[in-house]
């Protein structure tokens, strides 16, 4: 049996839309502040992995939920292109039944369309909450928010150069959500900072990867927490529980 200190344990499943920026360190970082509980993280994220991928892998992901010591388990489908419904809830029920033989709580975490197709939201949007339907669970709408963001605040730059991962920013919204639906309450604290992994490359240098977890602090966007804070709070009813 795990032994661990009082606080949560989080595991994160999924693929770039879940590594990009060191996310699960941010969503830490926003719950901590947010609840001032303890958070410890974990990740199995590989690019342009389907979440069946990781199921069809099965050993890796059965012994964190079996000995792992989690409490949740945030699972993301691939995201662009987004695959069909079928599929998805398919590899939702068979996520479920992983989660539910470790006693851990799903989270599934809904992913936002490409900067170029934002007509693609609504199937998302539907999916995930036929997932959510699925079995008890956690939904993290971050589509939803991510949306309402884009529409309202065109100014806040959500996505990153490609149009389809997130920025710094959105990644700030994307943890800010998770912690909202993993803490059950639409009153989340943003850190004094962002993440961004590919932070302090030199002018006209192509991006690398930092390797500390000091290169990767940002200075926290103050309107894009303030924003982000505000579409979180308005949709309460989608985080109490």
């Amino acid at each position: 049996m795990t032994r661990r200190a009082a606080g949560i344990r989080v595991l994160f499943v999924g693929n770039s839309h879940t590594y990009m920026n060191d996310m699960p360190r941010l969503f830490q970082d926003v719950y901590e502040n947010t609840t001032g509980d303890q958070a410890e993280v974990s990740m199995l994220a590989f690019s342009g992995r389907h979440l069946g991928w990781h199921i069809d892998e099965f050993f890796s992901l059965r012994f964190a939920l079996l000995y792992g010591g989690f409490d949740y388990c945030v699972l993301q489908q691939a995201a662009h292109p987004f695959p069909p419904e079928e599929e998805s809830l398919a590899d939702g029920a068979r996520a479920l039944e992983l989660c539910r033989a470790g006693g851990v709580t799903p989270v599934f975490y809904m992913t936002w369309a490409e900067k170029r197709f934002p007509e693609n939201q609504r199937k998302m949007i539907d999916t995930y909450e036929k997932l959510h339907a699925l079995g008890p669970s956690l939904l993290a709408p971050v589509g939803v928010v991510w949306q309402a963001v884009r529409e309202a605040h065109p100014e806040i730059e959500l996505y990153a150069g490609d149009g389809e991962h997130a920025s710094p920013q959105g990644d700030l919204l994307v943890a800010s959500v998770l912690c909202a639906a993993i803490a059950g309450t639409a009153d989340v604290a943003p850190p004094d900072h962002m993440l961004d992994f590919k932070a302090n490359a030199p002018a006209g240098k192509t991006p690398r990867i930092v390797m500390s977890p000091e290169a990767a602090v940002a200075p926290l966007d103050g309107h894009a927490a303030a924003v982000i804070r505000e579409e979180i709070a308005k949709r309460g009813d989608l985080f109490r529980r």
